[in-house]
């Protein structure tokens, strides 16, 4: 299977796993940045689902619009001319090097400006469109999570911002483009899916698409909902090294990405992770007296190193649970 401007016969893509439909689920949490009550609400919201839509923000919807656009004018090149920037962050169709495969093509590049591999595919859109978008995300990703330290009641509120605000952060961004996929009817009411079920490993996700469904998130109960789209808000989850640094009182968000029939998506992501050498542990001020911590202390390097090796589906976090608490 190839991502092509021309989508390929469905029996090339026996590989895509099929779903059966799901419900539209409306109650996903919606926080007001500039709510009083935003650091109970994001703390509820994360314990309940590790999702939450976020809104009044402050990112200029200039910077969405711009971006959305610069992407789609990258994707909507022949697939030789993207296929020279794969050095430079492109991929198609491959998620991870373990045989997970989605009708996807994407861009990922490092936040660290040092390193943000954009500017050598055109001055425009890295000058511009990305940088001023990855600039107003990760502001709104400090603010977050320094709200949700007042929610938890952490001291000093920086705990976790201090982890995306370093220099050395591992913290990535990701354009993930999915062609309208017209075979789709052909599977009797059932669906493609785009982007496997899957948990993020790192402490945050902030995601904006454009009006397009197929986001689905996994309840408590193992039910799979779709989230409505919304191209002027954000959609927060919480990353597997959060629910590690809360002890399991937040929990990362299991959610995988359907396909549409004749419309494409077009979704932006930014990951918020720690330094390569940073310590993964519960953090002792989330903690009852006596209370054990769930999971072995790591370093973020060895959980990341453990993530993109296994499967996309795998309970990553399974490897690093304490015995005691295996079948938590």
């Amino acid at each position: 299977m190839v991502v092509l401007s021309q989508p390929p016969a469905l029996e090339h893509c026996s590989l895509i796993k099929t779903c059966k439909p799901t419900c539209v689920f409306t109650g996903i949490p919606v926080i007001d940045l500039r709510d009083p009550e935003a650091k109970t609400l994001i703390v509820k919201a994360c314990e309940e689902y590790g999702f939450f839509k976020l809104i009044n923000h402050g990112v200029p919807m200039e910077f969405m619009t711009r971006l959305e656009a610069e992407a789609l004018s990258f994707f909507n090149l022949p697939q030789s001319d993207k296929d020279k920037a794969t050095p430079f962050g492109y991929g198609s169709n491959k998620i991870g090097p373990n045989g997970d495969v989605g009708w996807i093509e994407y861009l990922l590049v490092n936040t660290n400006p040092q390193l943000t591999s954009l500017k050598t595919l055109s001055e425009n859109f890295c000058s511009y469109a990305v940088n001023d978008y990855i600039l107003a995300v990760k502001r709104l990703a400090f603010e977050v999570v320094e709200i949700m330290a007042d929610g938890l009641e952490i001291e000093p509120r920086n705990v976790l911002s201090r982890l995306l605000r370093d220099e050395k952060s591992d913290s990535c961004f990701r354009l993930n483009h999915y062609p309208p996929c017209p075979q789709l009817q052909a599977l009797s009411g059932r669906n493609l899916i785009g982007f496997g079920e899957h948990t993020d490993p790192q402490i945050i996700s902030i995601l904006r698409s454009n009006n397009t469904s197929g986001l689905q998130i996994c309840l408590r109960d193992r039910t799979w909902v779709s989230v409505p789209p919304d191209q002027t808000s954000f959609f927060i989850g919480v990353g597997d090294a959060l629910q590690v640094m809360s002890n399991g009182r937040l929990r990362s968000v299991r959610h995988r990405v359907l396909l549409d029939s004749m419309k494409s998506r077009v979704s932006m992501i930014y990951f918020g992770g720690p330094p390569m050498s940073e310590k993964i542990v519960a953090l002792p001020c989330l903690m009852a007296k006596g209370e054990e911590s769930l999971y072995k202390e790591f370093t973020w390097w060895e959980y990341k190193t453990c993530a993109y090796n296994s499967r996309l589906g795998a309970n990553r976090l399974g490897l690093f649970e304490k015995t005691a608490n295996a079948s938590l």
